[in-house]
């Protein structure tokens, strides 16, 4: 409740009157969702409705503070991550920027969310083409483009992800990543010479 009521604080009372239904309608429709699905699975369904809200909240790099605590985190104390007069006047950028670092952290993201816990990133490259500032709210997607196996039996995947703000591609992003080829794979525990990203 404090996300939208400190962003939209011109709206206040219309959020209120809106929290305060929504707990209504919430308190009257989870007794025939617990007598429907049972006490576990109706706690799980009320979690997985209050995640989807926060969602609904969710800004990838759209203030300030994500970009310069991604810099601060990975010790990048260059200026043009934290001080936007140096970033417009000198780097010639419109705003603080997202360092290297950062991005490469949220496509590994995207990728090991995309194939769960057991996918690996084997390799990953690319090219930053466009400067990713607050305010920018980041689209990720990728596709595969090829699937292949190694010399031990072991499946990969060749992804392309794009990164893109405004309609505008980003940074454009290659990775090689393997996944199980049956319930019994697991890529972690490859190493020495299975490993071969």
């Amino acid at each position: 409740v404090a996300i939208p009521l400190s962003r939209f604080t011109e709206k206040i009372g219309v959020l209120y009157s809106a929290d305060l239904l929504g707990a209504a309608v919430g308190a009257v429709l989870v007794i025939p969702l617990i007598a429907w699905l049972g006490g576990h699975a109706a706690l799980i369904a009320c979690a997985a409705i209050a995640c989807l809200s926060a969602l609904s909240f969710a800004r990838a790099a759209g203030d300030r503070k994500l970009v310069v605590l991604g810099a601060l985190a990975t010790r990048d104390w260059r200026p043009m991550h934290h001080d936007k007069d140096y970033a417009v006047g000198r780097a010639g950028t419109p705003h603080i920027f997202m360092n290297t670092q950062n991005q490469a952290a949220w496509f590994e993201r995207f990728l090991t969310d995309w194939t769960g816990p057991r996918g690996r990133l084997g390799r990953m490259r690319f090219q930053m083409k466009k400067p990713v500032c607050p305010g920018d709210r980041m689209v990720l997607s990728g596709v595969v483009e090829s699937v292949d196996s190694d010399e031990a039996g072991f499946g990969w995947l060749e992804v392309a992800v794009q990164l893109s703000a405004g309609g505008e591609v980003k940074t454009l992003c290659t990775a090689r990543v393997t996944v199980p080829i049956d319930a019994s794979d697991n890529p972690w525990h490859r190493e020495g010479d299975d490993w071969r990203p």
